[in-house]
């Protein structure tokens, strides 16, 4: 998997990324997003950086639609929310 900027060339996937970015920042606005591609299989994945306790949180809001993109859409689009940094020193402290 690259993490990385990379450009998505297909309008229903960029789509689908947008709305997944909106449908999160819509309740954790403070969040980052990293994009990354995968080759096998062919799959975008979008890292969400959350200021959470629990990740669980971000999942309930999104899950629902994902896989609707994935199985109805057919979009290999995957998310993975991860804490921020400073809220996982501030767990660990």
């Amino acid at each position: 998997m690259t993490i990385e900027p990379f450009h998505i060339s297909d309008p229903k996937m960029q789509a689908a990324v947008d709305e997944m970015k909106e449908l999160i920042t819509s309740h954790f606005p403070s969040t980052t997003y990293t994009l990354g591609e995968a080759d096998d299989p062919e799959s975008v994945y979008m890292r969400a950086i959350v200021d959470v306790d629990d990740t669980d949180d971000v999942i309930e809001i999104i899950l629902d639609r994902l896989v609707d993109l994935q199985v109805d859409d057919g979009l290999p689009i995957y998310v993975v929310p991860v804490r921020t940094p400073e809220r996982i020193a501030a767990m660990q402290g």
